[in-house]
């Protein structure tokens, strides 16, 4: 009888198992494809400048009102500041002939090709006045390079994480190979994006240590939710930054392209964090980058909180039975 029951028994766990993943695959179909179908303005800071200011703002507004967060400056210089400053993507400047465009494809490419588009339509010419104040690398002139990097450093961040908490037992150990993992990954990964691949401009050190800070708040999520948890831990800290951070990271786009509120929500997960904190340090001398950062260090700090709690509950003697407590 037992022999015949567990047969069952397992062919039961193996079609549970193949449903729970049919979910799994569909719920990945849904993160991966949902934001990017649905790639479009909403509330995109933008600038005016200029004696027609409020005339553009008017037809801005009207094309559609939820498109653009519209700020009215008094001059280009004004505007150029706010763009330099990560404070809006572009603005339209008026006065002396057609509006003239300005963009920062280092901010986000996608939405510097949007604003040329509109640039156009405003003028009624292919040719109009459109000026890259902040350029992207000229080695990724179209940001593919940059937005392909994020989901490495994430599944990287997520394998060692794993293979941290199932392969090393000691909590103490799992925090020093965290460590090795974070310094070591943030060299290499910046030696390769720097040196071989030329994707990103600026100080290598401060690169590395923002690749390093960001390997170790994923994998650290990773070993502080298994060391409390247990193995429901690595599932918990693997989804959450492979099906919410990384598909709405906003590394290929940006955070006001979209659907509200994940845009806003993907910013708070080390995925959209990093490509933030990146684009910040890379191509703006650190404007714009004190939010990315904060998320970054609360995202650490509380891998290191939860790699404490189970270091004390390891620790912590276990009471001695009640029948050893009295003498005979």
């Amino acid at each position: 009888m037992e022999t015949t029951s567990r047969p069952n028994e397992i062919i039961k766990r193996a079609v549970a198992l193949g449903l729970a993943a049919t979910v799994i695959q569909a719920v990945m179909l849904i993160a991966f494809a949902w934001p990017a179908a649905n790639v479009g303005p909403r509330d995109l800071p933008v600038a005016v400048a200029g004696p027609q200011a409020a005339t553009v703002a008017q037809k801005l507004t009207a094309q559609d009102g939820e498109a653009f967060e519209i700020r009215t400056v008094t001059d280009e210089s004004e505007a150029r500041a706010l763009i330099g400053d990560r404070e809006v993507y572009g603005a339209i400047v008026t006065g002396g002939g057609a509006p003239q465009v300005l963009v920062a494809s280092a901010a986000s490419p996608m939405v510097a090709q949007q604003l040329s588009a509109i640039a156009q339509q405003m003028s009624g010419t292919a040719a109009a006045s459109v000026q890259d104040v902040v350029a992207a690398d000229p080695d990724d002139p179209r940001g593919a390079g940059f937005g392909a990097m994020v989901l490495p450093l994430v599944m990287s961040g997520i394998a060692a994480g794993v293979l941290l908490t199932l392969l090393i037992p000691s909590i103490a150990a799992r925090g020093i190979g965290l460590v090795t993992f974070a310094v070591a990954g943030g060299l290499l990964s910046m030696a390769i994006v720097q040196g071989w691949l030329s994707l990103l401009p600026g100080s290598y050190p401060t690169l590395a240590a923002i690749a390093a800070l960001v390997s170790f708040a994923v994998a650290g999520t990773i070993v502080g939710l298994a060391s409390v948890l247990g193995r429901a831990g690595i599932g918990l800290g693997a989804l959450t930054m492979l099906l919410i951070g990384n598909p709405f990271s906003a590394a290929t786009s940006a955070p006001e392209l979209l659907p509200q509120p994940w845009g806003a929500i993907g910013q708070l997960l080390p995925p959209g964090a990093a490509a933030s904190l990146l684009r910040s340090v890379a191509f703006f001398d650190g404007a714009g980058a004190a939010m990315p950062l904060t998320v970054l260090l609360v995202w650490a700090g509380a891998a290191v909180v939860l790699l404490g709690v189970a270091a004390l509950r390891t620790g912590r003697p276990e009471t001695a039975p009640a029948s050893e407590l009295v003498p005979a």
